[in-house]
């Protein structure tokens, strides 16, 4: 313990002052348990244990992960909001689950039922269509789609399918989607022929891509992909469409700030350690280090953003 409050004692007293100093002292003192809100092996878990284990180096206390998955990620937020506030259990509390579901479904919580760790990793998507596919350019794919009765696209949920509902707005195609459970099944239902395009994350394309099955013709995040930096953003193709999503922790509302400020430290410390940089670099998901009030402004910025979006895309309520 006095190592760590030795690699992070002066950023602990600035932010706590002598009060809070007796409190990180002595916290933590046991193992802390992270709930993350999917399922053991995708993307969401692979990264969230990559963050618990950075963050074990500095709070000299084992991070045991609890997988609370169901609800389209929502139960495990729900969970826990539920649990006691004294810092011994936090959990992935994440842009879809706060910033897009409860514009699409009715939710046993709000942002104000938690206090905000980090934000750690961002999501990035990319439309893709499968290597034989005529259509070479978004381009392609607005001209067929008028030309047609439409195009069919798959997606498991938003913001994944609010790319091609925005495209669809702003240029007048028709896309319709076919819904998936996962981002592996849509990438199935590409190549078998069941829809003409998707929109998935690195881990879903970047293999089929250097497989020869698949080929990227636009980022719809942001930002190009450092795999794939000659494909242009969706934006640069001169289509004011993008989307974007976050990975970030928090502890029920109540939790001491001495404690959430422990934690806080942890993660960014977690988030600057070369090989947890590398092995979310390895599931492509872009390391970040945004302190808890950071990534409480991302969010609530964020509902508004897709609430708009939501309700051009009229998209129905799934209550």
């Amino acid at each position: 313990m006095r190592q760590y409050i030795s690699k992070f004692g002066i950023l602990i007293g600035l932010t706590l002052g002598v009060s809070g100093m007796t409190a990180a002292e002595s916290f933590p003192e046991a193992p802390i348990s992270l709930v993350v809100n999917y399922g053991a092996g995708g993307a969401t878990d692979v990264a969230s244990r990559h963050l618990a284990s950075g963050m074990e180096k500095y709070l000299s206390q084992p991070v045991v992960v609890v997988n609370k998955p169901g609800a389209l990620g929502t139960m495990g937020p729900a969970f826990l909001a539920r649990q006691k506030n004294d810092g011994y259990t936090y959990g992935l509390v994440t842009y879809s689950t706060v910033a897009i579901a409860p514009h699409l479904m009715n939710v046993p919580y709000t942002i104000d039922d938690f206090a905000f760790v980090a934000g750690f990793g961002r999501f990035r998507y990319g439309v893709a269509v499968r290597a034989d596919s005529p259509y070479k350019s978004v381009q392609d794919l607005v001209t067929a789609a008028k030309k047609s009765n439409g195009l069919f696209f798959g997606a498991p949920s938003a913001p994944n399918n609010l790319a091609m509902f925005a495209l669809a707005k702003v240029t007048g195609a028709k896309f319709e989607q076919i819904l998936y459970k996962s981002g592996s099944e849509t990438v199935t239902g590409l190549l078998s022929g069941q829809v003409d395009v998707i929109v998935q994350n690195p881990s879903d394309i970047i293999p089929q891509i250097k497989a020869g099955k698949l080929r990227m013709i636009a980022s719809a995040s942001p930002v190009r992909w450092p795999e794939l930096p000659d494909v242009l953003t969706l934006k640069e193709q001169g289509f004011s469409v993008e989307i974007d999503s976050w990975l970030g922790v928090a502890t029920p509302k109540g939790t001491p700030s001495s404690r959430v400020k422990v934690l806080e430290a942890a993660a960014l410390a977690a988030m600057k350690d070369p090989q947890v940089d590398k092995n979310f670099k390895a599931i492509g998901i872009d390391p970040v280090g945004l302190t808890g009030a950071e990534y409480r402004k991302a969010l609530e910025e964020g509902s508004k953003v897709m609430g708009k979006a939501i309700k051009e895309a009229n998209l129905p309520r799934i209550d």
